[in-house]
């Protein structure tokens, strides 16, 4: 297998552990940045846009859509790695890692943005360049493997919402979460 600047190919090559990886690690940068002030309460004191979902939706929203991205990234590289695959697809697959694992840890640098450090006008600026990360990974797996680049695609709409979530409460909350304790 060619080299990729990713995950171990063990996370990719088992569906098992490319589903439950980025799970895991979702689901623990939720529980540490929910260990301080709360991302509910925080969720349920700021003003909200029209078209904002409970805070109950996102836990298992962001289940399934962990769940289809780790699918895809095993199908992607199943398919690329594949014994008939040849040199140019083999080399897709290893960047498609590459970005597949950069676009992970924009995803996971979000919450700690917005919730941790209370700042939405960072996390606009980190949900966008996922954003522009996502349409490379899709753009990728377009060309290598259309049933990973499917099952993307929720998560492709679900960001699209999620970026309007996030300017719209940076917008209606005046660009801060928190009220400011100095006098």
């Amino acid at each position: 297998m060619p080299w990729s600047a990713a995950l171990p190919q063990t996370l990719f090559t088992s569906p098992v552990l490319s589903v439950a990886a980025p799970i895991t690690a979702g689901s623990l940068v939720g529980y540490l940045v929910n260990r301080g002030r709360g991302t509910k309460e925080t969720y349920k004191s700021l003003r909200k846009p029209p078209y904002y979902p409970p805070s109950w939706l996102f836990a298992p929203v962001w289940t399934v859509l962990y769940g289809m991205m780790g699918f895809a990234a095993h199908h992607a590289t199943i398919t690329g790695f594949s014994t008939t695959a040849s040199l140019t697809l083999r080399e897709l697959t290893a960047s498609s890692q590459t970005l597949y694992v950069s676009q992970l840890a924009l995803n996971y640098l979000w919450m700690p943005l917005f919730f941790g450090m209370g700042k939405p006008s960072w996390a606009l600026a980190d949900i966008l360049m996922l954003g522009v990360n996502v349409g490379a990974l899709l753009r990728t797996w377009w060309k290598t493997d259309c049933t990973a680049f499917w099952l993307m695609m929720p998560y492709a709409a679900w960001l699209g919402y999620a970026t309007y979530l996030n300017a719209a409460i940076g917008v209606v909350n005046n660009w801060t979460l928190r009220e400011d304790k100095r006098e």
